[in-house]
């Protein structure tokens, strides 16, 4: 029961902002939760972290480490990326902007309505409230909408909804102004603002604005000459005198005893502060340089970013063109139409090399490599929610099928999806795959079963019938020789063979759409689940009908199998789950979730969730692997786990804590009640469209669209699908917000082994001091500390790698390999890390190959870093011959 959240799939951005940090790791907010994106290494990962509702704005720290996270509500999260866990938290007044944290890591500049709050970072030291404020700007008029640090950190360019930019000095200088200079002459909303650093003399020397109506304002700094004399005249009017026994004070004794006058003065000053010498950006002259339009009217200006060191600006717009300039010459490099919606955001890496697009209402996440003009990543979400999975017999890979009438095939170890097939023209139903891994079955509302097929990636067979049905079930015996499929309107039972495609029967008798098919695995058995509130047994193979059928008292919604075919199980409207033995057609068991399933109120529910009667059954119902429990999930923010011999409820998984979500509160809040209803009803939502994302509408048929439902289309949650791993380490829950992976395999930081108080971090140092390299693996491989193992893996003589790999027990071969494929990925020791892995195959070959099932994904690991560092240098091998051969012959 030690299942844990692993990975979110079937969704891969959802809106907001996303950062590249300077290891190549792309983090992106989906929902109310993160993404990361090692790009280097092809792998995706979803924290285990939960924001009260959908994150609106991430910022990450320069080194990586740590990550800011703002939603909806106005709370932020302090989170430990390494670590997986949030270190801190708080609730900011008004809807923030935007967020940056300084160039060393020390501030965090919050955009928060019309302020620019400064705070100092938490993380560096323990305290009660981490969070302390420093300063607050407040000088702008409207919404604050963009911010950027100078590369010193002293200064802070700010763009404003009043349609200016404003320079501000950080750091409060006594004598010296601390009013901002203004950028004006803009005539829409500043989007973004950055400086341009003089590679020369690596200082500010210019600035760059840009408005949502398309245009681009370069400005340059053009004397810092002229600062002094204005310096000195807002010291003489500092009413305030010097303090006495300060240097200021000593030298401004020292120029009235000689009779100084100001430029001496001045000079002093000058090389008393190390500010004045540079002088201050917000007082120096600034003038427009020009001004440059990106001719893409009638569009606006949605997302962009600028790379200092490239001297280049990226900018994305609403009709999903985006442009690369270069500047301060506006020459543009490219400009391509990469979606059919609004860019909404689009940012550089480190090096300036990749750009990171991102587009909300599709769930379009890209990364390019502008100068070889190559995708590094290109994923894409369903459109609506995901309605069915299906997991591959080695459970490497898993089907979604939705309502945008594709289906996607993931990769589970990496998280991304590598094939979308669309050739469906309805929503779709159900999904299988073949026992033979090679090959899927889909079947949807446009009236066609699909088989396809995983090595060419095309639709090879296509099952229809005589007239158009709407298919809901599917179905497919264990020889993969017969397909079947239940309807939603005729309610009618459709058999085809897999090898000719002909239509081979029509099973009639159900007086209900036939929402549950399976086949018993042990023979060829049918059983069928329907609205007539029966359950029956057909015969497929003698013809013979209906066998069996079983009467319940409400609709039966579905129906499975266990594994070992003696038992079934279905779900009624009433919420209980019914287990029956298909020989004897004996009911075993029943169990009542109504109580364990309710729990979340709609927005228009005038009472708490405990005593609301809707939603209150089970609509899918999955067996784990050995059919001790059962897994049950339905119009719910719940997923129940069932001892099917006790009939008790052994755990509930609560899918999400999501509140943009409707369904998710359990009490009715009488603060959001209002003489006009409930107040999220009331739209009073004044912003631009352009602003924001358009809000998503859900579902298929209209059944969850904003003119059928009373909640303005705000998406609900519930569990549409459950499938476990046939090897019954994780299983996928198809929900609202995604295709959530649980699993109980070994994905987190600290997941000790086998621990016991010897086993520590200090015997692991004190067995390395002994000579002991043996042990001393051991021990870091049962803490399971990558640090610890990668140590004690280096601590290993070259002479002594057989001795040493031969001792390694079974159980911790796949961690080792792990550790193998992630150094190969950045150790230098190439011969040394090869070396461990020929002799652990020597020593482990007969177990490595009994357990390929679950060492696959390490070994894959494995195999593609050895493969990537063959081909480097077997590409450096060739360049160096040729080079060789040059030289030579010069």
């Amino acid at each position: 029961m030690n299942y844990r959240f692993q990975n979110l799939l079937g969704a891969s951005y959802r809106g907001g902002n996303a950062v590249i940090t300077q290891d190549a790791t792309l983090i992106s907010p989906v929902g109310n939760r993160v993404c990361v994106t090692d790009l280097l290494k092809s792998h995706t990962l979803t924290l285990p972290v939960q924001a009260s509702s959908n994150v609106t704005r991430i910022a990450a720290s320069p080194d990586g480490t740590f990550l800011l996270t703002v939603d909806e509500n106005r709370r932020c999260l302090f989170i430990n990326v390494p670590r997986r866990a949030v270190l801190h938290r708080i609730t900011f007044k008004f809807p923030v902007a935007t967020l940056k944290f300084s160039p060393d890591g020390a501030y965090i500049a919050v955009a928060t309505g019309k302020l620019v709050q400064i705070w100092r970072s938490p993380g560096f030291k323990k305290e009660v409230f981490a969070f302390e404020l420093v300063r607050t700007l407040a000088d702008g008029e409207d919404k604050v909408t963009a911010l950027e640090w100078s590369p010193d950190g002293n200064y802070l360019l700010v763009g404003s909804k009043d349609l200016t930019a404003r320079l501000f000095n950080v750091n409060k200088v006594k004598g010296v102004s601390s009013k901002p200079h203004l950028f004006l002459g803009h005539r829409d909303t500043v989007i973004g603002c950055f400086f341009g650093v003089d590679k020369k003399t690596n200082r500010v020397d210019k600035a760059y604005t840009i408005t949502r109506d398309c245009y681009i304002f370069s400005w340059g700094l053009s004397d810092y000459s002229g600062n002094g004399d204005k310096i000195d005249e807002l010291r003489g009017q500092n009413s305030e005198p010097l303090s006495p026994g300060t240097p200021e004070r000593e030298a401004e004794e020292n120029l009235e005893n000689r009779g100084g006058d100001n430029l001496k003065k001045r000079k002093i000053f000058n090389d008393l502060d190390g500010n004045l010498r540079e002088g201050f950006l917000h007082l120096g002259k600034w003038e427009l340089l020009r001004k440059d339009g990106f001719m893409q009217a009638p569009a606006k200006l949605t997302a962009c970013d600028y790379h200092s060191a490239l001297d280049m600006v990226v900018v994305g717009f609403s009709s999903g063109v985006f442009g690369l300039y270069q500047m301060p010459d506006f020459v543009c490099i490219h400009l391509l139409s990469i979606s059919r919606e609004k860019i909404t955001t689009a940012v550089f890496n480190r090096l300036g090399n990749w750009l990171a697009f991102g587009c909300a209402k599709l769930g379009q996440l890209l990364v390019w490599e502008w100068r070889s003009e190559s995708y590094i990543l290109k994923q894409q979400g369903h459109y609506f929610d995901a309605n069915c999975v299906a997991y591959s017999p080695d459970s490497q890979l898993l089907a979604t099928g939705a309502d945008d009438n594709k289906v996607k095939v993931w990769n589970v170890s990496s998280g991304f999806c590598f094939v979308t097939f669309s050739e469906h023209t309805n929503a779709v139903t159900a999904l299988h795959f073949m026992a033979n891994n090679h090959s899927l079955l889909s079947a949807s509302l446009d009236g066609t079963v699909r088989a396809w097929d995983l090595f060419r990636y095309r639709n090879f067979r296509t099952f229809t019938t005589p007239s158009s049905r709407q298919f809901v079930s599917l179905a497919a015996d264990q020889s993969g020789e017969v397909i079947c499929a239940g309807t939603l309107d005729s309610f009618e039972i459709f058999v085809w063979s897999m090898k000719t495609g002909r239509l081979l029967d029509v099973l009639s008798g159900h007086e209900g759409p036939v929402h549950g098919l399976m086949f018993s695995p042990v023979n060829a058995v049918l059983a069928s689940s329907s609205w007539d509130k029966t359950v029956r047994l057909w015969d497929v193979f003698e013809g013979k009908g209906a066998v069996e059928s079983f009467s319940h008292a409400h609709d039966v919604l579905t129906v499975v199998y266990r594994p070992d075919g003696k038992q079934l199980a279905c779900s009624t409207l009433d919420g209980q789950i019914s287990f029956w033995d298909p020989i004897d057609g004996l009911l075993m068991h029943t169990i009542d979730g109504r109580r364990d399933i309710a729990g979340g109120r709609l927005m228009t529910d005038r009472t708490s969730a405990a005593n609301s009667s809707s939603g209150k059954c089970f609509s899918t119902l999955c067996y784990s692997v050995d059919g001790s429990y059962i897994l049950a999930g339905g119009s719910s923010k719940y997923i129940c786990i069932y001892d099917i011999a006790d009939q008790v409820l052994l755990r509930r998984f609560q899918i999400t804590h999501n509140l943009s979500l409707d369904g998710v509160l359990d009490f009715l809040n009488s603060k959001k009640m209002t003489d006009a209803g409930p107040i999220d009803l009331i739209d009073d939502d004044e912003s631009d469209v352009e602003e924001g994302v358009d809000k998503q509408t859900r579902g298929r048929l209209g059944y969850d669209l904003p003119g059928s439902m009373p909640n303005h289309g705000r998406p609900i949650v519930r569990t549409k699908c459950l499938k476990i791993a046939p090897t019954g380490r994780s299983f996928a829950a198809a929900t609202t917000e995604g295709v959530l992976i649980y699993s109980i395999d070994n994905s987190f930081i600290f997941d000790p082994t086998d621990l016991d108080i010897d086993v520590t971090p200090e015997a692991v140092d004190a067995a390395l001091d002994e000579d002991q390299p043996n042990r001393a693996l051991i021990l870091s491989l049962r803490l399971n500390e990558d640090s610890l193992i990668k140590k004690c893996i280096f601590a290993v003589r070259p002479v002594d790698i057989p001795a040493v790999a031969s001792a390694v027990p079974h159980r911790y071969l796949q961690r080792l390999i792990d550790a193998f494929a992630d150094l190969l990925e950045s150790c230098p020791h190439l011969e040394f890390i090869l070396r461990w892995c020929q002799e652990l195959c020597k020593a482990h070959g007969n177990s490595i190959q009994q357990n390929s099932r679950n060492m696959l994904p390490a070994l894959k690991s494995l195999q593609k870093a050895i493969t990537r560092i063959h081909q480097d240098l077997a590409d450096t091998c060739s360049s160096n011959e040729y080079m060789l051969r040059y030289l030579c012959s010069v």
